[in-house]
């Protein structure tokens, strides 16, 4: 009876006495700041390294000379245009091209990034260069705290820090160092997704204002709210929706949709034309398509048509817009929440609303970010190790084609 005991116990025992590595117990014992913090540490080293690679090489270009400096490689294309926007304001005359066209102009700049690294020049005396990469890095980080708090709100805690370690190596992640809105503008977009999943209306007000003026999502947050209110009226009797919630989403959606106008105003404003930054923005587009009207929907079968040609352009849309459809009820999708797909299913409508497809696409694309949470929810260690270096791989090949500078190049991040 005495051996049968301990028989029993023995098992046990063993499992008491396993000892974790050293390196995985630090791990557990590490609060999840922490482990976020080490993840984009990480991961911005490495990027630096490939930036710092491909900047040796560089050659003379319309922003720099030879062989650039990190920071002043890393504020060449629409870093510059933030640059102007930040010494030099927006104009009151728009500049046209010898046919009359509105030519390429910084009001299709929004002003909250370069504000905010104004700001920070004025208060340190650096140069434009060197603070608004400052700038990026901290927005980047913020939104890789705040992305893991976003994720575990709908995601296991392994399967959110997974999320993060996406977020910190996708492909287009070098731009989170650089002198671009994006690191600014997803941090306040991961705010603003995380209070509406909170359901803390009123201080959406103030984080979608900046997200707002930062880059034009505005008019998509607000699509994305009016869902989440029609999504609370129709399960109110199984989630109580109070008078005062309804009064609030509904201002806030509101709201959203005059910020996501706002600067489009302020353009008209200033320059006495109504069209002042819609037309700016169709200037970009204008090398593919030449100067056309702005047709809602109609961007991505003319770009397609550029591209591809008739009808395989036409046919290609077509399947991209019913494969992502069917993607967003994949079962990885569904665990984001009603709210996310939301925003996810709101954003991708107004880029086909608006946006012509080149290469600068894959920069507007990086709003969708939430999806990372589906991408990370296969547990094979193999599959996650694969993923993190087809990302890796993915950075360099974003850099080569996209933003290192060959002297004819029509490929802009």
């Amino acid at each position: 009876m005495a051996d049968g005991v301990r028989d029993i116990l023995r098992p046990q025992e063993r499992r008491r006495t396993v000892v974790l590595p050293r390196w995985r117990a630090r791990y557990r014992l590490t609060p999840w700041w922490g482990r976020v913090l080490v993840i984009w540490l990480l991961s911005r080293v490495l990027t630096s390294a490939m930036v710092l690679t491909l900047a040796r090489v560089q050659g003379p270009n319309p922003w720099t000379g030879a062989h650039p400096s990190y920071v002043d490689y890393a504020n060449i294309w629409d870093g510059r245009w933030y640059n102007i926007v930040a010494v030099a304001g927006y104009p009151s005359v728009l500049p046209v091209t010898p046919d009359g066209h509105i030519a390429e102009n910084a009001w299709a700049f929004m002003p909250g990034y370069p504000a905010v690294v104004r700001l920070i020049m004025f208060a340190t005396g650096l140069q434009w260069n060197s603070v608004a990469v400052f700038v990026s890095l901290a927005f980047s980080l913020a939104t890789a705290l705040v992305f893991y708090r976003l994720m575990r709100r709908v995601l296991p805690g392994e399967t959110a820090m997974f999320a993060v370690v996406l977020f910190c190596v996708a492909p287009l992640s070098p731009i989170l160092q650089f002198g671009y809105a994006e690191s600014m503008h997803l941090f306040f977009l991961t705010v603003a997704l995380y209070l509406l999943l909170e359901r803390r209306y009123v201080l959406l007000f103030p984080v979608i204002t900046v997200m707002a003026l930062t880059r034009p999502t505005g008019l998509a947050f607000a699509l994305a709210l009016v869902l989440h209110v029609g999504y609370r009226w129709f399960t109110r009797h199984t989630d109580p929706y109070p008078p005062g919630e309804r009064m609030l989403s509904a201002g806030v959606a509101v709201f959203s949709a005059l910020m996501g106008l706002a600067w489009p105003a302020v353009a008209w404003a200033v320059t006495g034309q109504p069209g002042a930054y819609t037309d700016t923005e169709l200037a970009w587009r204008a090398p593919y398509i030449g100067y056309q009207e702005l047709v809602p929907f109609s961007a991505w079968f003319q770009g397609g048509v550029w591209w591809l040609g008739m009808p395989l352009g036409i046919l290609a849309v077509i399947a991209l817009v019913l494969a992502f459809g069917m993607f967003l009820f994949t079962p990885a999708v569904k665990r984001l929440g009603i709210d996310l797909r939301a925003w996810v299913v709101s954003y991708a409508i107004y880029l086909l609303a608006v946006f012509f497809p080149q290469s600068s696409t894959f920069r507007l694309l990086m709003p969708l970010f939430p999806l990372l949470g589906a991408v990370a929810a296969p547990r094979s260690r193999i599959y996650r190790v694969v993923v993190v270096l087809v990302s890796i791989a993915a950075q360099w090949g974003w850099l080569l084609i996209c933003w290192g500078v060959d002297g004819a190049d029509w490929t802009p991040p």
